[in-house]
């Protein structure tokens, strides 16, 4: 399984109903019992929020983003997904792939 970055931008501030609320956590809750939500959360900035979801591939990612009652019902205007390379000890922080060598200045 893969890792999908959704942000969830442009909040419509002063919309936001108890209802709403209550359908997007029921939404967050299903997520997380599938093992579909790594993680997820507003931004300080108070004007996007974060999502990263366990899926097979990119469609079953923009799926779930569409089917949150945030996105569903325009609480926020637009959303952005990408698939997260994981750096980390195991893989020695991606100095070894062909994307980080690619990207070096020679």
């Amino acid at each position: 399984m893969r890792k999908f970055v959704a942000i969830l931008k442009d909040k419509k501030k002063g919309e936001l109903t108890k209802d709403l609320l209550n359908k997007h956590v029921e939404h967050l809750k299903k997520l997380n019992n599938e093992s579909k939500l790594f993680i997820c959360g507003p931004f300080k900035d108070n004007d996007k929020a974060m999502q990263i979801l366990i899926c097979k591939n990119v469609n079953e990612a923009i799926n779930f983003v569409e089917s949150d009652p945030f996105i569903k019902e325009g609480y926020y205007a637009t959303y952005e997904v990408n698939e997260l390379i994981e750096a980390n000890e195991d893989n020695n922080w991606l100095l070894n792939i062909p994307q980080t060598l690619n990207n070096l200045a020679e």
